[in-house]
């Protein structure tokens, strides 16, 4: 069994930072690509920012010169830093990972931003 733990949300004012991490535990053979999805209340879950096993990364317009995702192959973390944050940044933040070949998902973080 795989689980995928996220830490780091919490309310935060615009214009302010938040860095969140996620920790990948239990039988775990290969960890490809990591990443972070975002889901605003009443709209879809999107994409936030993604990072390939070479560190590749890929990130939403939206979000792109203000977030960097980074990950350590050592330890099976991947990490958000959220800088410059936006009341529209506001969101549950789900990590995600293909882990084995498989598709996991966190449970979620709450992030807030004040306007």
């Amino acid at each position: 069994q795989v689980q995928l733990v996220e830490s780091g949300g919490g309310l935060v004012q615009a214009g302010g930072s938040l860095r969140l991490s996620c920790a990948a535990s239990g039988r775990i053979f290969s960890i490809n690509d990591m990443g972070w999805y975002r889901q605003a209340p009443g709209k879809q879950r999107e994409l936030v920012a993604f990072i390939s096993s070479s560190g590749t990364t890929n990130y939403a317009t939206s979000v792109k010169d203000r977030f960097t995702v980074s990950r350590d192959n050592a330890k099976n973390t991947v990490d958000l830093q959220m800088n410059s944050l936006k009341a529209e940044d506001t969101a549950v933040y789900f990590c995600t990972a293909r882990v084995n070949w498989s598709r996991y998902w966190g449970q979620g973080t709450q992030v807030t931003v004040s306007s």
